[in-house]
């Protein structure tokens, strides 16, 4: 390949990498762009920058996980728009979703109901090289299911006598287990219902469920603090990230997670494009033009 062809090239590959860059901007704009959003021009800056240098942190983190068999899951618990799904994003974003994966249960149902409670939730556990993001998890029951009233109190008293063992049989598998619970005020929840009822884009998600939660919002609060008081053990600790300010909740969850994790950098052989086979007796079709997608852009 000549020195204006290799040039071409490098502009085409710098050119990619920003087109890549834009999705994560396009998610900022979806959320900045919104009723009453007031993004700050300065800290945007610095929360791109960390981002994308913490995405690149994950990568590694990625290799090392499938170099090592290693098993991580993750728990993201909190209320109705706390931002677990936001960080989420972030974390998966640059990640290949084979390895990295979430899982984000539907309510039970009739058969799932019968079942040990916490079946439904181990057939999401990592194999050796995974790391599992549950967006929601068995601490269902100790917050919406007990607050909502979907388990008796007996079940209610169970889960917490079974929760520290079950998360003792994961850790002892092999499996890292690390638990986050995002935190944010009674008005910042309201501002960001607020704003969703105003979003066209956003109004999916409200449920019924959510709207409900509203109005508990000192139920949910109890219904909390129990669940960190009594499941908070030396072996899986909950970790709160407080979460009002959604970028700076990001940074500092993907950070910590990072810290947490014994990651190194895994040596890989450099990757080498091999040269296009050509056969002359090879004419390509062309496509039929019904086929074609309509250009409009």
């Amino acid at each position: 390949m000549n020195t204006i062809a290799h040039s071409e090239m490098d502009a085409k590959i710098r050119a990619e990498i920003l087109d890549n860059l834009d999705e994560e901007l396009e998610l900022e704009m979806e959320e900045t762009s919104g009723p009453g959003a007031t993004p700050d021009a300065g800290f945007r800056a610095v929360y791109f920058k960390e981002l994308f240098r913490m995405q690149a942190e994950l990568v590694k983190l990625q290799d090392w996980v499938v170099a090592s068999g290693k098993k991580i899951v993750v728990l993201f618990e909190g209320r109705d728009a706390a931002g677990k799904g936001g960080v989420i994003k972030r974390i998966t974003q640059r990640l290949n979703p084979r390895v990295c994966r979430v899982a984000a249960l539907p309510a039970p149902n009739n058969r799932e109901k019968t079942q040990w409670y916490f079946q439904r939730y181990v057939e999401h556990l990592p194999a050796a090289g995974e790391i599992v993001l549950f967006d929601r998890s068995w601490y269902n029951r100790a917050g919406v299911e007990h607050v909502m009233g979907f388990c008796s109190p007996e079940e209610y008293e169970a889960f917490f006598r079974d929760v520290p063992e079950f998360e003792k049989l994961i850790i002892r598998s092999g499996i890292q287990l690390v638990k986050y619970w995002f935190s944010i005020t009674d008005a910042e929840q309201a501002f960001r219902f607020n704003a969703r009822i105003a979003d066209p884009l956003k109004q999916w998600k409200l449920s019924p469920m959510d709207l409900e939660s509203r109005s508990r919002w000192e139920d949910y609060t109890q219904a909390k603090e129990v669940m960190l008081s009594r499941t908070s053990t030396p072996e899986a600790p909950w970790w709160v990230v407080k979460a009002v300010d959604k970028k700076g909740a990001r940074l500092n969850c993907i950070r910590h997670l990072l810290s947490l994790v014994p990651y190194e950098t895994v040596p890989h052989d450099p990757v080498l494009l091999p040269e296009r086979v050509h056969h002359p007796d090879y004419h390509r079709h062309d496509v039929p033009p019904d086929m074609l997608v309509p250009e409009f852009y």
